[in-house]
């Protein structure tokens, strides 16, 4: 199997994590594509007689933190974009990414007990949670009702729950939430994507989108989510991309986190 046909299967889940690492769609894609121009330069970059998935995080990893900017230790003051840069790709890869503690581990190159200790830091790091008011966009009941009680069990406040576009686009302009969580396909036949992309021309909010079907968000064909939940979701994996989110939004005083 070539290079190519090792990697091109992890291209759109590793977008995904850039993305979630650096809070733009841009600056993540970029830095996939600088590991993709290191590999053409230096394919021993990539260890092909591994697992396809760990090594290309892993050379992902190797580049990601040769860049100057991504090896600054800024002061932790309890937000996840201020993590130090090992403890926050150690979370990601775990709470978003679904590696396992050791699997993390080989990616990052460390020690499973030095791991351990990123992970820990990190926890301590996140510390104070940014408190929103969540518009959820989902037509499942069920899920809502899931998507309701794990917000609000985080400390966040349910601004309401729409199942179509038109009644999402209504509730937003009529709440202002802080953060929007939307499915793809909605009740009607409508499109969340449409609904977050009408909202945002009102006004600037981040939003995750939660779908069946993430790959097809990710084609690098057109603008994409920053944030991105697949379902079926676990608790840990949208307390992190919601803790994310919010955060980056934080920093960027009020600019979108997310293009959609």
């Amino acid at each position: 199997m070539t290079l190519a046909a090792m990697i091109a299967p992890q291209l759109s889940y590793l977008r995904r994590y850039a993305r979630a690492l650096s809070g733009s769609q841009g600056s993540g894609d970029a830095c996939v594509v600088a590991m993709l121009e290191a590999l053409v330069e230096d394919p021993g970059l990539f260890d092909v007689k591994g697992d396809s998935r760990m090594a290309t995080y892993r050379a992902f990893t190797r580049i990601w933190n040769a860049l100057p900017i991504n090896a600054s230790q800024p002061q932790p003051d309890g937000r996840l974009d201020k993590l130090t840069p090992l403890p926050r790709q150690a979370f990601l890869l775990t709470a978003v990414e679904g590696f396992t503690p050791d699997q993390a581990a080989r990616v990052l190159e460390c020690a499973p007990a030095a791991f351990s200790k990123l992970l820990e830091t990190a926890g301590r790091e996140i510390g104070a949670q940014v408190a929103a008011d969540i518009l959820i966009i989902e037509d499942e009941p069920l899920i809502a009702l899931d998507l309701k009680h794990l917000v609000t069990g985080l400390g966040h406040t349910l601004a309401g729950i729409a199942r179509t576009r038109g009644e999402a686009v209504d509730l937003a302009n009529r709440l202002r939430p802080g953060l929007v969580l939307a499915d793809v396909r909605l009740a009607d036949g409508s499109s969340g994507v449409e609904a977050v992309n009408e909202i945002q021309e009102s006004f600037n909010v981040p939003v995750v989108f939660i779908t069946a079907h993430p790959e097809r968000l990710l084609t690098g064909e057109r603008s994409e989510p920053a944030f991105l939940i697949a379902k079926p979701f676990d608790e840990d994996m949208v307390r992190a991309v919601i803790s994310q989110a919010l955060f980056f939004n934080a920093r960027t005083k009020g600019n979108p986190a997310t293009a959609a």
